[in-house]
């Protein structure tokens, strides 16, 4: 793909990003409809995954790839049907994640949800210059801010998020070490 249109199919997927976050966070019936979804712990799972596409693409340079990967991301919470049950703390930590995105916006947490878009720009960046020590640290980072964030704010209930990001964690490194490795062996 020639890099002019990369650029304008990235730009249609980073416009359809900040489009759904925008629709998401002031439309309630959506916004409920795909937390209903988000209780699936499958999304839970799923979500950290596009890491590894998002750092691939960036590697490659591919702007197309990078912001359909982050796209991919954020839509991915209500890609799932609704659970048939779901385990208290899930319950617990979700009405906390929903209360806190559609409560208030005072400077805290605008300053906390600034670490969102500067995680994806750091990401980007590191994968970008093939900074690989780098770009580790801070998927590593980044999980320990989501873990810490989540069992302070939201207490026994941020338990819950541990499992998945710490699997995030690990298939991201796996995925880095195998397609670092390929390119080894290709040179």
């Amino acid at each position: 793909m020639n890099k002019r249109i990369d650029f304008i199919l990235g730009s249609f997927f980073a416009l359809s990003t900040i489009i759904f976050l925008f629709i998401f966070l002031t439309n309630d019936a959506f916004f409920n409809w795909a937390f209903e979804r988000h209780h699936n712990i499958l999304s839970w799972y799923i979500r950290p995954l596009f890491i590894v596409p998002i750092v691939l693409f960036a590697f490659k340079k591919s702007w197309t790839g990078i912001f359909a990967s982050i796209f991919a991301l954020f839509t991915s919470m209500f890609w799932f049907p609704v659970p048939a049950t779901s385990s208290s703390d899930v319950l617990s930590f979700l009405a906390y994640e929903m209360e806190y995105l559609k409560g208030a916006w005072d400077a805290p947490k605008f300053l906390m949800s600034v670490t969102v878009p500067a995680f994806f720009i750091m990401l980007i960046l590191a994968a970008w210059q093939k900074r690989w020590k780098r770009l580790i640290w801070i998927v590593i980072g980044a999980a320990v801010l989501k873990i810490i964030w989540s069992v302070v704010f939201s207490g026994d209930a941020g338990m819950s998020i541990i499992t998945p990001a710490i699997t995030g964690v690990v298939i991201c490194i796996v995925g880095f070490y195998f397609y670092k490795r390929r390119l080894s062996v290709r040179k």
